[in-house]
């Protein structure tokens, strides 16, 4: 190769991440990262929560902060984004003509938030969710209160949405296609739950229910008509119906693809010397033996160093328990798990949902934790993730006593993994 310059293309938690790890791990050659957005690289959680709550800054989202890149030899180029990849002749164009041509390749390009084929969608009031930008202006348009917003999309994301919104003092109507808000994330019973919190703070939910039209007058939305029929007056109207990956680069240069970039445990693509990490990558993960994708950032943090240093020819695999977190109203969740492995068991409840605290744990038919989520509990997910990875089948009457530490349950599974 002509070179042995390292390519990040992305600009997100798992492209800046890489570009750290590379650093930390020795490498003293050219870096070069490359991102479509205008912003150093930023963390997305805080978009939803804290920073659209105001309890944050802009300085609280960088990866790192913006010195690092000069002071550690990182070429950051921004509003950058890359038009073309030749795996064969191991270069990428960047948008204005320039190739960049590169030992190793990382792709980190993320997901574009889905959108809706609706008329109307170019209305003023009327907008996606996604990026910094997305968020400093729904920031803007909510402070003062007294607006009527209709969230379409009943995730997590929605969700969270709904919640700033509500704390704004906006009137918030919120559609979703679920009976039950987070249903098919969590279960009807954790679904209902996270409703009823909600609605004692005064969001209203239309379920189910899909924005059918969006209607306007001179220029600006005035309301949103659902497919069954009903008329939602709006002011604002926020579309949260999750994220497809981009891989437009990767299928337009003959990537395996399937959602996502298929990747290995270790996120080697189906080209030599390009690798996929973040949203965008669908790894084998060594623990089910089966590809998954995550939209969550504590994948794309731990798939930026993995990524990085199999670039570096280290032996390293992406088997952390995925994990993320939510922040609704007083609400504090974290989850850690396999959804694969969780699809269609029942949650079993340590504690009680009438009090607000307790943990939601997902069992095998043989007794296996499979996924645990904690409401309002600090501390407690470093256990959850040793009673799924360790694999040792548990007692269930113990698993839910909370008088029973959660640590003694792991330090028994010992004793009970045939």
């Amino acid at each position: 190769m002509a070179t042995e310059q390292m390519v990040i293309v992305g600009g997100g938690l798992a492209g800046a991440t890489a570009a750290k790890t590379l650093r930390a791990e020795g490498f003293e050659g050219p870096i070069t990262l490359a991102a479509a957005e205008p912003r150093i690289p930023y963390l997305r959680p805080p978009l939803s929560k804290e920073f659209l709550l105001g309890k944050e800054g802009d300085d609280a989202l960088h990866v790192v902060p913006e010195q690092w890149y000069a002071d550690n030899g990182v070429d950051l180029l921004l509003s950058t984004p890359v038009a073309s990849l030749d795996v064969e002749g191991h270069a990428v164009a960047l948008a204005d003509g320039t190739s960049l041509p590169y030992a190793k390749l990382l792709l980190a390009t993320g997901a574009r938030p889905r959108r809706l084929p609706l008329k109307g969608m170019e209305f003023e009031g009327v907008t996606t969710f996604r990026t910094f930008e997305d968020s400093a202006r729904l920031r803007s348009l909510l402070q003062g209160g007294g607006h009527r917003v209709v969230m379409v999309g009943s995730g997590w994301i929605g969700m969270e949405l709904a919640a700033a919104a509500r704390s704004y003092n906006n009137h918030v109507t919120l559609l979703g296609l679920e009976d039950l808000p987070l249903s098919t994330a969590v279960g009807p019973v954790l679904g209902a739950y996270f409703r009823r919190i909600h609605e004692e703070q005064g969001v209203n939910f239309l379920l189910p229910a899909s924005a059918a039209a969006i209607e306007g007058k001179n220029g600006r939305v005035s309301a949103v008509r659902t497919n069954t029929d009903v008329s939602l007056p709006a002011d604002l109207v926020v579309i949260a119906v999750g994220v497809a990956p981009d891989t437009a680069l990767a299928e337009a240069a003959g990537l395996t693809i399937r959602n996502g970039i298929l990747v290995d445990a270790s996120l080697h693509t189906s080209a030599s010397d390009v690798f996929a990490a973040g949203d965008v990558a669908n790894a084998l993960h060594p623990f089910t033996g089966e590809h998954h994708r995550s939209e969550h950032w504590a994948n794309a943090l731990n798939g930026g160093k993995v990524a990085a240093r199999s670039m570096l020819g280290q032996e390293s695999v992406l088997d952390a328990v995925p994990y993320f977190y939510t922040d609704q109203f007083s609400l504090s969740m974290e989850y850690s798990g396999f959804p694969s492995l969780a699809t269609g068991l029942e949650p079993k409840i340590r504690g009680s949902l009438d009090d607000g605290s307790f943990i939601a744990f997902w069992l095998t038919d043989d007794h296996r934790v499979a996924a645990g989520m904690s409401v309002n509990q600090r501390r407690v997910q470093k256990a959850i993730k040793a009673l799924i990875t360790g694999r040792g089948r548990v007692d269930e009457s113990r698993l839910l006593d909370p008088a029973v530490p959660l640590e003694e349950l792991v330090s028994g599974q010992a004793g009970h993994t045939s």
